[in-house]
């Protein structure tokens, strides 16, 4: 399935495949824009994400780009085209509601990044669940170089990595390598450059043994909990788990464990 506009001065394309296992993969393809998140794009991910979001049957989500680029991140000339506040307010906010939307979806999201990441385009990796990088990959978040902080970019990214780590990448604009962004917890693996397909289907299907109720119930539990205070924290996990256990995964999970056998999830 694809998405895109009619719009020829903001084209996009994003690409949707199912593979197996209930593993999607979106694929941004807009490779002579270097996938940047025009208006168009972001429409096509919200739209694909609110679809995926509905399916039961999706196991986990790849995000991919096609070209030299994952994504440069916001259309700058399409972005000054438009000189008004209003409209910037607008672009900006429908972006953020793309990097909530990674961030509510039921299954995880792993970004599957080869080339540059910069600005927007490094917040979507870091809005990402997880993230497996080639390791020529680069990552910026480069608007402080055209007079712009990268405010939104900031939040995920400050996130992810320390608060004097993401300042100097802010400040700075400066690009860090796949290792570095691993050493900083940006990014979880980086993969040889022919080896990144393979990398990321490693885990991928790591995740897709695993029990599918398990798997949305962490997510959503762990999203939620990092908002709270400790003790609020502590209740609520307390909470979720009583109520996994009940679930007739954990009994099967349980008793292959103790019987020495692989377990046979009855929901995936």
């Amino acid at each position: 399935m694809s998405f895109s506009s009619d719009d020829p001065s903001s084209t996009a394309s994003l690409l949707q495949r199912l593979e197996h296992q209930g593993v999607v993969t979106l694929t941004m393809s807009a490779p002579e824009r270097f996938n940047a998140l025009s208006e168009a794009m972001l429409q096509a991910l919200q739209d694909a994400l609110t679809e995926i979001a509905h399916d039961s049957s999706v196991r986990c989500v790849v995000l991919a780009a096609e070209g030299k680029a994952f994504c440069a991140g916001h259309d700058l000339k399409q972005m000054r085209a438009n000189p008004d506040k209003a409209y910037y307010q607008a672009l900006f906010s429908r972006c953020s509601e793309v990097m909530q939307a990674i961030v509510h979806l039921p299954v995880p999201v792993i970004a599957k990044v080869q080339g540059i990441a910069t600005a927007a385009g490094c917040q979507l990796v870091a809005s990402c669940d997880l993230a497996v990088a080639a390791r020529s990959a680069r990552f910026a978040v480069s608007g402080i170089n055209v007079g712009l902080f990268c405010s939104t970019p900031a939040v995920p990214l400050s996130r992810n990595i320390q608060r004097k780590r993401a300042m100097e990448m802010l400040l700075t604009g400066e690009f860090i390598s796949a290792d570095q962004a691993a050493e900083w917890g940006l990014i979880n693996r980086v993969a040889e450059d022919d080896a990144l397909d393979e990398a990321t289907d490693a885990l991928t299907a790591s995740i897709c043994a695993k029990s599918a109720v398990a798997v949305r119930t962490g997510k959503a539990m762990f999203a939620r909990q990092l908002a709270m205070p400790l003790e609020e924290a502590y209740a609520f996990a307390g909470e979720t788990m009583a109520c996994n256990m009940l679930a007739e995964d954990v009994g099967e999970g349980i008793d292959a464990f103790m019987a020495k056998r692989s377990p046979q999830w009855r929901h995936r």
